[in-house]
């Protein structure tokens, strides 16, 4: 799943940095003719992990370790004119560590779950699951530090409320709570679609899934997001 970099002449209003997530919000944002930069630089599981490095003399620019990405990066900053992350002019859209379904995979937890195959509810709530957490996602909450300390405006999308067969229910819902706390802890905003797109049990609606495919939202689910956006003034 990609989302090219937009082409329009326009002035871009924001900086799109993502996993295949972030594809739908490129695509609304294109066809409601919404001036943007940017796209998806790697799958999901890259950006859990550390994924960058700093450079430059004070250490404020970053190089993805990952070759590609790092070439879609420079790509979307040549797009905007800007050298770099702290000559940003244009707010950061972000899905980075929203890759839940991944923090879920269900053979992550099985040292946790009791004799019954069941993942104890005092577990889940208790302080070890956040940390454990944390750790899974400490690449990126580390680009999230990054950005703060650069003054940016960020706004990071949760993801769509998917989980598929390889992943635990209780996991996925629990673990995103976590990210999204720590996120924004980081002073950034989120944009959490959850009761609008989710169902009683709290999977999404399929009126906002892809079809043929088990994680990702749809256009419509896009459009909810760009929406979400305007109305936050980008």
């Amino acid at each position: 799943m990609t989302t090219p970099c937009s082409t329009t002449t326009a002035p871009a209003r924001f900086l799109l940095l993502g996993d295949s997530h972030a594809a739908c919000v490129g695509q609304a944002a294109r066809a409601a003719h919404l001036p943007f930069a940017g796209g998806p630089v790697g799958s999901g599981r890259d950006f859990l992990s550390p994924f960058f490095d700093p450079e430059g003399t004070h250490g404020t620019e970053i190089r993805f370790r990952a070759p590609e990405g790092q070439r879609l990066y420079r790509e979307f900053l040549d797009a905007l004119g800007a050298r770099g992350l702290a000559g940003l002019q244009v707010p950061l859209v972000c899905t980075f560590g929203f890759s839940a379904h991944t923090l879920a995979t269900r053979q992550n937890w099985d040292v946790h779950r009791d004799r019954r195959g069941d993942l104890p509810a005092s577990f889940l709530r208790g302080t070890l699951f956040p940390a454990l957490v944390k750790t899974m996602v400490r690449g990126a909450l580390a680009f999230y530090d990054h950005t703060a300390a650069l003054g940016l405006r960020v706004v990071a999308v949760m993801p769509p409320q998917r989980v598929p067969e390889m992943s635990d229910a209780r996991v996925f819902h629990a673990a995103q709570e976590v990210v999204r706390d720590e996120v924004a802890e980081r002073g950034v905003e989120i944009v959490d679609l959850r009761a609008r797109v989710s169902d009683r049990s709290g999977e999404q609606r399929p009126a906002f899934c892809l079809p043929n495919d088990t994680i990702h939202g749809n256009l419509a689910f896009g459009r909810l997001v760009v929406a979400e956006l305007l109305d936050r003034g980008l």
